[in-house]
């Protein structure tokens, strides 16, 4: 099971149905992922909650003073049966600049932007918008 697109469902339909918040199980990447997110500005903040088992990220979605969605779309791009990589030289801008492509690096996760800018390319793993 893909648990990054899982996470990746979770939120969109968190934020379709506007709630302050989602749970999601924990991991290394997908804390990274949540941690990019957020300093992009396309969520609130995030907290680690402790449990018996892996722990739960508590992501806090945000909304504009008229509750407009920030995230307007939130899909992944790399699938466990199809992975794609992108060259430094072949990242585009999404929506003109208006979103980021998260990207796996052997620099660990960043967005686009960053990784044009150090000239390194990895996995494709999702576009936000």
């Amino acid at each position: 099971m893909d648990t990054i697109a899982h996470m990746l469902t979770k939120i969109r339909n968190a934020n379709m149905k506007s709630k302050d918040y989602v749970d999601i199980d924990s991991s290394k990447m997908k804390q990274n992922i949540i941690k990019l997110l957020k300093e992009e500005g396309f969520i609130k903040g995030y907290k680690y909650i402790e449990n018996n088992k892996q722990g739960v990220v508590r992501v806090y979605l945000k909304y504009g003073p008229n509750k407009e969605k920030i995230i307007n779309s939130i899909k992944k791009i790399s699938k466990p049966s199809r992975k794609v990589y992108m060259g430094s030289t072949e990242i585009t801008k999404v929506r003109s600049g208006l979103g980021i492509v998260i990207i796996s690096t052997s620099k660990g996760i960043m967005s686009d932007k960053k990784a044009k800018e150090l000239k390194i390319g990895g996995e494709a793993i999702c576009e936000v918008w």
